[in-house]
């Protein structure tokens, strides 16, 4: 069943039930009323009886003319008195038979009263039943088929209006189900779209400010988003394989020059050897960074409060160890809360960068403040034009494609800053040399470590 139809139903449902229930109390309401009224003309025309002199219990028949005199004012009443025995006496020219109700009233309490429906012949009829002075009981009575008459009229009104209560219901039920679907049926058909083709450059309309309307944002975000990820998947794929090409052909000029074996001298065969590990190694870098940068991948480790100046010391020191250069940190007591292996990771990437570029002789400087880790060489710097584009995956200016690396270190670095809700930027160094600055939001606590000075 569509979501149409199931509103339809839904809107005459209610519709019906409603109407159904102020019909049925209007009904019901209505009949007590004529009732309650027939049975007021009833109890005037017993008290005009009751106002009467006394009878002779054995003869309530006795002033017969004169009570039926005194019931011709009444209307269509129809009256007559019901003695101990059985007997009746009519008051007015037509009366109903006795009934049991009203003998059974012989034996209540002066003055009590019934008011029942009793059926005579086809007709039916209301009875006041009194126990009057004596052991009387009087009998008035009027027909209902007045009040039958405007029950059945009024109980096909109430049908006739339910059945166009109910038809402009669905009408207007449809009407309304057709403007809610119609966004949801265009948002439907989208999506089926882009499952049966694959692209993603379809728009849906989102009009309105109601579930609907930011359900058709929400939708034409998503698929915004997923072309972006497309998109950022093929450039990736592009760029990695224009970047693995250089160490690919390497490899295999290096493998065509080994084929000749023994005609190689000695030195020049170590050469080969050598450059094929270093891009051996290269390569399988690029591949590692490749992987990491395309699968998004995130370690499992939980958020701590980390010491930032302790986590730069460590790296330093097994990048010095590495490289045999001289990284100088100073660190205050800044607390950051972070996965200690991704900022170890980034500022690894930091000082490897800058170590990759430094080819002087004095130290990597390492500065650690107010959350802030600054990575400072005194390498060639950047290029201004460079400068918008050092943190973009595979970048590399012309200046450094000479130079082993994947052009992915910075931009990892970006993303796991970006991560931990940091800010990440680049600079020139006064009197030469690159500045990469990262910085981390402040901890809701602090843990007060004392300032580290690590020199290696």
């Amino acid at each position: 069943m569509s979501l149409r139809l199931k509103m339809v139903l839904a809107l005459v449902a209610l519709s019906t039930g409603a109407t159904i229930a102020v019909g049925g109390f209007t009904y019901r309401t209505t009949r007590n009323e004529l009732l309650s009224e027939i049975d007021r003309s009833l109890a005037a025309a017993t008290a005009s009886y009751e106002r009467g002199p006394r009878q002779r219990p054995d003869d309530p028949g006795d002033r017969g003319p004169e009570l039926r005199d005194r019931f011709r004012g009444q209307g269509d009443v129809l009256a007559s008195v019901v003695a101990a025995n059985g007997q009746q006496r009519d008051l007015t020219p037509q009366a109903i038979p006795v009934q049991p109700e009203s003998v059974e009233l012989l034996e209540a309490p002066e003055l009590a009263t019934t008011a029942f429906t009793a059926t005579v012949g086809d007709e039916r009829y209301r009875v006041l039943a009194t126990h009057v002075r004596g052991p009387l009981v009087l009998q008035a009575a009027r027909s209902l088929a007045e009040v039958e008459r405007v029950l059945a009229a009024l109980r096909t009104r109430i049908i006739v209006a339910g059945m166009v209560i109910t038809a402009v219901a669905a009408a207007i039920g449809a009407l309304l189900a057709r403007q809610f679907t119609r966004r949801l049926e265009a948002l439907t058909a989208a999506a089926e779209q882009v499952g049966a083709t694959g692209q993603l450059d379809v728009q849906v309309p989102a009009v309105g400010h109601d579930e609907a309307g930011r359900l058709g944002e929400s939708f034409n975000a998503m698929l915004a988003a997923l072309s972006e990820s497309r998109s950022a998947q093929q450039r990736l794929v592009q760029d990695a394989g224009h970047e693995l090409r250089t160490p690919l052909t390497s490899l295999r000029t290096n493998v065509f020059a080994l084929r000749r074996g023994d005609a190689l001298p000695p030195d020049d065969r170590a050469r080969l050897l050598d450059d094929l590990e270093s891009e051996t190694e290269e390569l399988t870098a690029l591949v590692n960074e490749v992987v990491e940068v395309a699968t998004d991948r995130r370690t499992d480790e939980p958020w701590a409060l980390v010491d930032l100046g302790a986590v730069v010391d460590r790296v330093a020191a097994r990048s010095s160890n590495r490289s045999g250069r001289v990284v100088l940190v100073t660190a205050d007591h800044s607390q950051v809360v972070g996965r200690p292996r991704e900022l170890e990771r980034i500022v690894s990437n930091l000082i490897e960068n800058a170590v990759k570029f430094d080819e002087s002789a004095g130290p990597i400087d390492v500065a650690v403040t107010d959350g802030a880790v600054e990575v400072a060489d005194r390498g060639p710097g950047f290029v201004d034009s460079d400068l918008p584009r050092v943190f973009d995956r595979f970048y590399r200016s012309d200046a450094a494609r000479s130079r082993p690396g994947s052009g992915l270190g910075l931009s990892i670095v970006h993303d796991l800053v970006v991560a931990h809700g940091g800010t990440v930027a680049a600079a020139n160094r006064p009197g030469g040399g690159a500045v990469v600055r990262v910085a981390f939001p402040p901890p809701a606590t602090d843990s007060g470590a004392e300032p580290v000075t690590v020199r290696t």
